[in-house]
């Protein structure tokens, strides 16, 4: 089911698997102004066997309206009305890079409604961002120029049309195996907002901090990682992992940022294992 739906003066396009009556996973796609829908719906559909997947375009992102504002508060709160649109109490709450950092901002706003937590590649700070630009300058796969470099993690773009030459330049780091191809697909499926990001990365990041508040989380909770992992690395997990009582880490030894798409069957088998052990049936 795709449908275009009016949540809290936005309208976002939401897309949903599986059977009506199954527990309901709710899936956030990272990368505001870059990301959609899609990759949420390639990493997490397989689960609609057992469960009800749903997944959407932020506000901002992907086929979704520009309509702000584009703050965490928001985002969670759409989050929040797509949950009673579909009339669930609780849910298993999914967020990958970005969108775990909403994934864990919804879990600490409404611990009553979420029933498990599934984190991908993500960061509960920016302690870690000079690592991702260390990265960036010492690779040996290509030449990161350095105006892009300068705008990791800054949200300083000036069009859709900047944006989308920083996101060409810096493809390259994301995956394990670099495949020039798999880069230049991404490259034409993206739909940019350079607006979007700039909130993002400029207004957003610079206050974001959420270990205060990571022991307040409660629900069972997986967190999973790319060993090579350029943008968010093993640390940023590991200290999410080290905060949240009882959290299960998972660290995919062949995997850049995308483990659910670079080491797919053991990604599945993984979240599978982890939500029989939290008792999702």
């Amino acid at each position: 089911m795709t449908e275009r739906m009016k949540i809290n003066g936005a309208e976002l396009v939401v897309e949903a698997y599986g059977p009506e009556d199954a527990p309901a996973m709710i899936v956030h796609h990272g990368a505001p102004g870059l990301g959609s829908r899609a990759e949420p719906a390639r990493s997490f559909g397989g689960f609609a066997d057992r469960l009800r997947v749903i997944v959407f375009d932020a506000r901002g992102s992907g086929e979704s309206s520009d309509d702000e504002p584009f703050t965490h508060e928001q985002w969670v709160a759409d989050v929040d009305a797509i949950r009673e649109r579909f009339g669930y109490e609780r849910i298993v709450m999914a967020g990958g890079s970005y969108g775990g950092f909403i994934a864990m901002e919804y879990a600490i706003a409404h611990p009553d409604r979420v029933d498990a937590l599934v984190l991908r590649d993500t960061a509960a700070d920016t302690a870690h961002d000079h690592l991702a630009v260390r990265r960036a300058r010492t690779t040996d796969r290509t030449v990161i120029p350095e105006w892009a470099i300068e705008r990791i993690g800054t949200g300083r773009f000036e069009s859709n049309e900047q944006l989308r030459e920083y996101w060409a330049a810096i493809l390259p780091l994301y995956d394990h195996d670099h495949d020039p191809a798999r880069d230049a697909a991404k490259l034409a499926a993206t739909r940019f907002h350079y607006r979007t990001h700039n909130a993002a990365f400029g207004q957003n990041m610079p206050r974001y901090d959420l270990k205060p508040k990571l022991p307040s989380i409660t629900c069972p909770t997986l967190v999973t990682v790319g060993r090579h992992d350029w943008r968010t690395p093993v640390p940023a997990s590991r200290a999410i992992a080290d905060l949240i009582p009882d959290a299960r880490l998972v660290v995919f030894e062949n995997s850049g940022h995308s483990p659910q798409l670079e080491e797919p069957e053991l990604f599945q088998r993984v979240v599978r294992d982890f939500l029989t052990s939290a008792g999702i049936a």
